[in-house]
């Protein structure tokens, strides 16, 4: 059995528009995220990644 992709919540909830500047998972992502499956999830964990390292880039 494939390993569970581990929810990035970190239970710091900050939305900034549609984006948690905490975990980096859009609105939209977080609401879906028990209803999605493995590869959804590996996506939306990337994507959360590489906003997070643009917002600290940007934040200087």
């Amino acid at each position: 059995m494939a390993k569970e992709i581990e929810n990035p919540c970190i239970s710091v909830c900050q939305l900034s528009g549609d984006l948690c500047v905490s975990c980096g998972r859009s609105k939209e992502e977080i609401k879906k995220w028990k209803r999605m499956k493995r590869p959804e999830k590996m996506a939306a964990v990337q994507k959360a990644s590489a906003r997070l390292k643009a917002l600290k880039k940007s934040r200087g």
